[in-house]
C-alpha cells in the first residue's frame, strides 16, 4: 500500500517535471499574460499581498505582484528564518534583496514584517477541489498556520501552470485549501467547503 507521503512525492515528482519541460520563452509569456488577470484578485488599497521570488521553473510572479502594486497593494517576500519558519517583509522598490536560500531572495532584516491578507502561493500540483502539494517542507502550511492563530484568514491564491494540475491531491483534515488558482488559462475561484 502506498503511503500519503509517497502518492503526494510521486504527484509532486510528475508536476515538476512537466512543469520543466515548458520552453522558457512560453513561460515568459504565460508569466506575462497572468498578470493580465491582477484585476480580478480583489485586493483594497493598501492590502498585503505576499508574492514569492521565483526558482526553478516556477510562473514568474513579479509581474503579477507589480500589476498588484499598481492597484495600490503593499507587497512582501517571504524570509525563511530557519528549517521551520517564514515571515514576510516589505518589498520596496529599490531596497537590496539578500538570497534566502533555496535559491530565492528576499529584502533583508531592515524591512517591516507584515501579515498578507493575500498571499500569491507557490506549488507543486494542485487540483480541481483547491488541494495543492507545496515542495514538501511545510513552509507555507505552518506561516498560514501562524496567521490562523493571530485571528487572520489571508486568502489564498495559487499560482501555476494548467499543466501542473492533477486529479486528486491526497489531503487530510488539516490541509487547507486554496480560495483560487491562477494559470495560463486565468483566474479560477474554488468552491467554499
Amino acid at each position: 500500500m502506498t503511503s500519503l507521503k509517497e502518492l503526494k512525492k510521486h504527484l509532486r515528482t510528475e508536476a515538476l517535471d512537466r512543469r520543466d519541460a515548458l520552453a522558457v520563452a512560453w513561460r515568459i509569456e504565460a508569466a506575462l499574460g497572468m498578470a493580465q488577470h491582477a484585476d480580478e484578485i480583489d485586493i483594497e488599497p493598501g492590502g498585503i499581498v505576499s508574492g514569492f521570488w521565483p526558482i526553478r521553473s516556477e510562473v514568474d510572479v513579479r509581474p503579477i505582484m507589480f500589476a498588484l502594486r499598481d492597484q495600490g497593494a503593499r507587497l512582501a517576500l517571504p524570509a525563511i528564518l530557519d528549517r521551520e519558519t517564514i515571515v514576510f517583509r516589505e518589498l520596496v522598490r529599490g531596497a537590496p534583496l539578500v538570497q534566502m536560500g533555496f535559491g530565492t531572495a528576499g529584502p533583508g532584516e531592515e524591512a517591516e514584517v507584515l501579515d498578507p491578507a493575500l498571499m500569491l502561493m507557490p506549488l507543486a500540483a494542485f487540483d480541481a477541489r483547491g488541494h495543492r502539494i507545496g515542495y514538501g517542507a511545510g513552509h507555507y502550511d505552518r506561516a498560514i498556520s501562524r496567521l490562523h492563530d493571530k485571528g487572520m484568514r489571508p486568502r489564498l491564491v495559487g499560482i501555476a501552470f494548467d499543466c501542473q494540475e492533477v486529479p486528486a491531491v491526497p489531503n487530510e483534515e488539516h490541509d487547507v485549501r486554496l480560495d483560487a488558482i491562477l494559470t495560463e488559462s486565468g483566474l479560477r475561484r474554488f468552491e467554499a467547503g
